[in-house]
């Protein structure tokens, strides 16, 4: 096909000039304001005047009435509005764990320990939860042990090449 042979329906077509360049925008706020100059509105904003506290005012005003409301439906069976209440009035429930029992030698290696929260998670004297728990605990115990065992090798370490030198 020849490429300078135009089409029929392409004859007299003209591309769309490209689009003008949009302005950049200056600088938030106000333009006319210039670093150092004496504030246009010394005072600030006044207290109260943003929509959000004319609101929570509204609100205030009002709360009395609405939770009256909240609380005829409440009486009258509505499960929502009871609910909005308890949950304002009353503390929510925590879990709590129960002591657990079982042998267990504080003085041993951390491997050994763990080994004894494994077997009393096996024997059903301590809930699997509760025993990941204690292995966690008992890890970081035992990195703690490790840390303090480090400082303490270093700084006999330390010491035994401040005597050399």
């Amino acid at each position: 096909m020849d490429p300078n042979l135009t089409p029929p329906w392409r004859q007299g077509w003209e591309p769309a000039p490209p689009p003008e360049p949009k302005p950049t925008p200056g600088p938030p706020g106000n333009p006319k304001w210039v670093k150092g100059m004496k504030s246009p509105n010394p005072a600030g904003r006044p207290p109260g005047s943003t929509a959000q506290s004319k609101l929570v005012q509204r609100m205030l005003e009002n709360a009395d009435g609405i939770l009256d409301v909240i609380i005829e439906k409440a009486l009258a069976g509505d499960s929502n509005s009871a609910s909005l209440i308890l949950s304002r009035v009353t503390p929510s429930l925590k879990a709590v764990a129960r002591p657990v029992e079982f042998d267990f030698d504080p003085e041993a290696p951390v491997s050994r320990q763990v080994e004894m929260v494994i077997a009393a998670i096996a024997d059903g004297s301590v809930p699997a939860d509760i025993g990941r728990q204690v292995i966690d605990a008992i890890s970081n115990l035992g990195s703690m042990r490790m840390q303090e065992d480090l400082e303490a090798r270093i700084a006999v370490l330390e010491a035994a090449s401040g005597a050399r030198a």
